[in-house]
């Protein structure tokens, strides 16, 4: 009877893994370009090149209890469209010419926002971890929603 108590037991539990929420990106038509896990507490973040000066520029996301909310960006330089907008998080040096913006704290209206990826040499990128996905390659010019999906398990 014990073992099959400790069965029972083993059967109930596997049923109860937490399931992560996703960032997904789907272009306009609803076709899915990317589905990464984004469980509670992760960060993603969005990298591409600045289309004058080509470095790269990255803002990165945080999953707070199922909302996106974007936690900080890197800026290399002060180049045209970059700047810092005092109050929104705080501005420090890289110590390499660019900047950190960190502590912005900004929830994202409706957990999800489109963005219209640049070319490949703008080359817009999701990162999820050690995973990369380009928009660009995918869906250049094409009006793209990214959008946290709260997991219903």
């Amino acid at each position: 009877m014990r073992g099959g108590l400790c069965a029972l037991l083993l059967l109930a539990s596997a049923g109860t893994a937490v399931a992560a929420d996703e960032l997904v990106a789907t272009r306009e038509n609803g076709e899915e370009i990317a589905r990464l896990s984004v469980p509670e507490g992760s960060e993603w973040c969005v990298l591409w090149h600045h289309s004058v000066q080509g470095f790269e520029v990255t803002d990165c996301y945080e999953n707070r209890a199922g909302h996106m909310v974007l936690v900080h960006s890197h800026l290399p330089d002060f180049a045209a469209g970059l700047d810092h907008i005092p109050g929104r998080g705080q501005q420090v040096s890289d110590g390499q010419g660019g900047y950190f913006i960190l502590d912005i704290d900004e929830p994202v209206p409706g957990d999800a926002y489109v963005l219209r990826p640049g070319l490949p040499p703008v080359d817009h990128r999701l990162r999820v971890g050690d995973t990369v996905v380009s928009l660009s390659d995918a869906a250049p010019r094409e009006r793209v929603r990214i959008a946290l999906i709260r997991s219903t398990d």
